[in-house]
């Protein structure tokens, strides 16, 4: 058997044989693996490198033709590979990056829709004000944080004659009503403490934190002032021809303790109850005898 050994020409003669082929197969390798080129570029790269080993290959006196060509295919096919594997390893990463950019996409998406369907759960659809569920929330709260070591007051508000409005006037009308009504009470409340929420058909609940008696009866007064200074049509209340409010306002005094946010507005319901009972258009504050705060 006879074996061809090659001299490489830029190692010294003692350097074992075909090092200058691995030598210059580990530079392009370690190039193009590296460094991320586009593919065009890598192809110019090994080209340009095969080119070059080959002429030097053939340049060499030393070195036989086909020696030349065969070590030439032999480091082709380590560049080829290289350049394949790298090609591959960049779709990948590249699919990777965009099936993770389309996560990320959907999970804003599905969050952004989440807070809007939160939104809307807790959203009466028809004043655009806070629903019955999201003052509920609100009300428990505010009784864990407050503990009773706050003042507060809530007020019941019922737009008095409701149903003759409908049956005069259409549920059209009536839905109007319902939306000046809510947008005159969300103006009338003191600044971002107060909460307002559609609480039932033609009912609202006024939650006023850090308010007393004197702060809870101005505002509802008030609602009930403007909401009649709006003159909204009611033929067939026997109030007046023109949409009124019956307020009913329970007050937890600074300190007050065993009064929780069900009893406060239990409170503010048989307030509004009386409010009715005594004629209606008028506000009445929740104490032992029901004294009326206005006429």
């Amino acid at each position: 058997m006879t074996l061809y050994f090659e001299r490489c020409p830029f190692v010294k003669p003692t350097a074992p044989p075909c090092q200058s082929h691995a030598i210059m197969l580990f530079v392009a390798v370690t190039a193009i693996i590296i460094f991320p080129v586009p593919l065009e570029w890598s192809m110019a790269i090994a080209v340009f490198v095969l080119g070059l080993y080959l002429v030097f290959q053939l340049q060499n006196p030393e070195i036989a033709s086909g020696n030349a060509l065969a070590g030439a295919l032999f480091f082709a096919s380590g560049v080829v590979a290289t350049v394949v594997a790298r090609r591959t390893a960049s779709i990948l990463a590249h699919k990777t990056f965009l099936l993770e950019l389309r996560d990320r996409s959907r999970l804003a998406e599905l969050t952004d829709a989440n807070s809007r369907l939160e939104l809307l759960a807790r959203t009466d659809p028809l004043t655009g004000i806070a629903n019955r569920r999201w003052m509920m929330d609100a009300l428990k709260v505010w009784s864990d944080e407050a503990a009773q070591s706050q003042s507060a007051a809530i007020l019941m508000c019922d737009i008095d004659h409701f149903k003759q409005l409908n049956d005069s006037l259409g549920h059209a009308e009536g839905d109007r009503c319902l939306v000046k009504v809510a947008g005159i009470i969300q103006s009338s409340l003191r600044d971002d403490r107060d909460q307002v929420a559609r609480y039932g058909g033609e009912e609202f609940l006024i939650l006023l934190r850090d308010a007393n008696e004197e702060e809870g009866v101005a505002v509802a007064e008030r609602i009930r002032r403007r909401v009649e200074a709006a003159s909204l049509p009611n033929p067939r209340s026997s109030v007046g021809a023109y949409v009124t409010v019956s307020v009913g306002l329970a007050v937890l005094k600074h300190g007050g303790e065993g009064v929780s946010s069900e009893v406060l507005q239990r409170q503010a319901d048989e307030a509004l109850y009386e409010a009715k009972k005594n004629g209606r258009n008028r506000v009445v504050l929740h104490v032992p005898d029901f004294q009326s705060a206005s006429a």
